[in-house]
């Protein structure tokens, strides 16, 4: 589903680089010596692009983009995609910088093999963002990011509260190696390593897509034919695990997921014992945004905390009613608009 921002966007844009410019006083971002004039060139390194929640995130992109253009704000908008290659991601990065691009957006696929390559930008007046996966170096413009501390907490504790602070339980993470993954499950394991009942059984990561996450689940089942409940760090990995435990015959145990659609009709279609917690896709466009805002002398944020979006049996319609045109296998996110985006971005005076 396209989500447009309001139409006022053009105009509030337009007026916030007025008021920049005539404001001397005005703080200015991290990596910003000197705003530079619209328009704008926007690069986005990704990391990768394969699953549905980066499909939707890049149309919010690109819906900005256009917003941006339509304003006179942007001249051109590039996506690099590093097919899970860190090493790729680094080299994008430096042909952005040779290239003097106005503004970087960064979803690593590292939390610290980008540090130089990020910082290096950050020093040729580059505004950097990056949002979704952790970055450690503090040599950018502005992190965007739903707290990978609150998201791996969070969804422990439910699962050790539902469990009775016992059982056997299967870990599904994402990708190897992915950031934000790796982030969300650290966090996660230390709420588990202090509840001696909790076992945990089997570690699985894969693709954020439901048919690697049914296949490896399949598979543990054979090995592990009897679990209390899953600690799941994706949408579409619990849709996998609940598919695959219908497959086997099995009594679905209480799980954790994400904002998946899939996964929450599921959960709502059979009653299952579920928690969801969600990344919002609009977070690729505010970190657009928030670059634009930045070389335009505004103050933005350092960090920009989301607040994180939870699902329980009592939000769990409302959430579904509110996700009806969103595709079947998308994510449903909360509605934006530039005014919120603005109020998250901007620090206050």
């Amino acid at each position: 589903m396209r989500l447009r921002l309001a139409r006022t966007i053009g105009a509030f844009l337009a007026g916030a680089f007025l008021l920049a410019g005539a404001s001397g006083a005005q703080a200015m971002s991290k990596c910003i010596v000197s705003p530079r004039k619209p328009p704008y060139t926007v690069s986005w390194a990704d990391i990768y692009l394969a699953p549905t929640w980066m499909t939707q995130t890049t149309q919010t992109m690109n819906d900005m983009a256009r917003d941006l253009k339509q304003a006179g704000l942007l001249k051109s908008f590039t996506i690099q995609n590093a097919n899970g290659n860190v090493t790729q991601q680094i080299q994008q990065i430096q042909a952005m910088i040779d290239a003097n691009t106005d503004v970087i957006i960064v979803d690593a696929g590292s939390p610290t093999a980008l540090d130089r390559v990020v910082s290096q930008a950050c020093r040729k007046g580059i505004a950097v963002v990056s949002f979704d996966s952790p970055i450690h170096t503090n040599n950018l413009t502005t992190k965007i990011e739903v707290s990978a501390q609150s998201w791996g907490t969070a969804t422990a504790d439910w699962l050790v509260q539902t469990l009775g602070g016992k059982g056997d339980i299967l870990v599904l993470n994402g990708p190897a190696g992915i950031g934000v993954s790796e982030a969300r499950w650290a966090y996660a394991k230390k709420v588990f390593a202090a509840h001696p009942g909790i076992h945990v059984v089997a570690i699985s990561n894969t693709e954020y897509n439901a048919a690697p996450a049914e296949q490896s689940v399949s598979s543990l089942l054979y090995a592990h034919p009897h679990v209390d409940g899953i600690w799941s760090q994706g949408g579409a990995l619990s849709a996998g695990a609940v598919l695959a435990y219908e497959r086997a015959g099995k009594p679905i145990p209480p799980m954790t997921g994400e904002n998946s659609k899939q996964f929450l009709e599921m959960w709502a279609q059979k009653k299952l014992t579920a928690m969801a917690v969600g990344n919002p896709n609009w977070m690729g466009a505010m970190a657009i945004l928030a670059g634009v805002l930045a070389q335009q002398g505004k103050d933005v944020k350092f960090p920009i905390d989301v607040p994180i979006p939870v699902i329980t049996d009592a939000n769990l319609d409302a959430i579904l009613a509110s996700g009806k045109n969103f595709p079947d296998d998308g994510f449903i996110y909360p509605p934006y608009t530039q005014a919120s985006l603005q109020a998250m971005i901007l620090a206050q005076p």
